[in-house]
């Protein structure tokens, strides 16, 4: 099978299409043919290397020292069930699925075909949702859905979204306004047709106002793109406000976390089933639009990666593989 191939750290020229062998399921997993996959700004980080200097050291244990120890890059993906292993009850041949891989290292769905655990699969119906929209589901859709559940979001709050144009963003300000709140988005002034578009309230050009000296008081702060701390917006929360950020923090944000009200939440979203089904019925109910801002075949995988690279994408880019798949009725 084809497959993009990242042998060692560098730009994302370092990446290379080559022919390896078709992966064989294991008794608990699918073979899963490939339809769409995805670019995130955390693969790019990987292939780069380019980690907070605190996090040097240990993620050469995580990713491997003078290479990366898993080499094919892509975290999300949909595609047809082409093989199941024998353990495998929930799931059959020809089932159209998507999903992504656990874990923080690469997760190998830049590539023709993906073994998956049926743990990590939905299926989905095409006439309801296209494989485009269901492959860019699982980590933006379900990291802003996680952060927003753990702030205890309410009807009339009072919510920020800072990187509101990205793919947690873009989520972020369209489950926000699905839960009553009034929603400002912060992004630069070429993405504020597509974030007020997504159903922001407000818009702030991060360019040319600082947010967190305009006096206005939030419920929630969802720092999408890690580029301010919770010290910085303290003074925009209100009396038990709540700053997101899935970025660890310095320790003086967690000294303020433990001396104030305002609560600081931290982490990571976990793989759940339920929240990837959730997220495909508010998708199918056209609540939802995942926003995709470019695609890529497979071939042109550098390129890519160099737009994803730059930080200015919008929503989600992807990269169409195995086009022309004719799900079995």
């Amino acid at each position: 099978m084809k497959a993009i191939i990242c042998s060692k750290y560098g730009t994302p020229e370092v990446l290379q299409l080559k022919n390896i062998k078709k992966p064989i399921p294991k008794k608990d997993e699918v073979l899963i043919k490939i339809n769409t996959s995805t670019v995130t700004a955390g693969d790019c980080r990987i292939i780069e290397y380019n980690f907070a200097k605190w996090f040097w050291l240990p993620g050469k244990f995580v990713f491997g020292f003078t290479k990366p120890r898993k080499q094919i890059p892509g975290w999300e993906l949909s595609g047809t069930i082409e093989e199941t292993g024998k353990d495998v009850n929930d799931f059959k041949t020809g089932d159209t699925v998507f999903g992504f891989t656990n874990g923080v290292s690469f997760g190998g769905t830049n590539a023709e075909y993906k073994c998956l655990p049926e743990k990590s699969i939905v299926a989905f119906d095409t006439a309801k949702v296209s494989f485009d929209d269901a492959a860019v589901l699982s980590i933006g859709g379900l990291t802003a859905l996680y952060f927003l559940r753990k702030a205890g979001i309410k009807e009339g709050d009072k919510v920020l979204i800072h990187g509101a144009s990205g793919s947690v963003g873009t989520y972020a300000v369209q489950l926000a306004k699905y839960f009553g709140a009034e929603v400002t988005g912060v992004c630069s002034a070429k993405n504020h047709d597509i974030v007020k578009s997504v159903g922001a309230d407000h818009i702030i050009d991060y360019k040319k106002e600082d947010f967190t000296k305009n006096n206005i008081k939030y419920d929630v702060i969802f720092d999408t793109v890690d580029k301010v701390s919770f010290s910085k917006c303290k003074k925009s929360l209100s009396e038990r406000g709540k700053y997101l950020t899935s970025d660890w923090p310095f320790l003086q944000s967690f000294w303020v976390s433990l001396t104030s009200k305002k609560k600081l939440i931290i982490g990571m979203a976990p793989q759940d089933k339920d929240v990837m089904n959730y997220l495909k019925d508010l998708v199918e109910r056209k609540i939802l639009k995942p926003v995709i801002d470019r695609t890529y075949k497979l071939e042109e995988a550098v390129e890519a990666y160099k737009y994803v690279s730059t930080g200015h994408k919008v929503g989600n880019v992807i990269i169409k593989v195995n086009t022309g798949i004719i799900p079995k009725k």
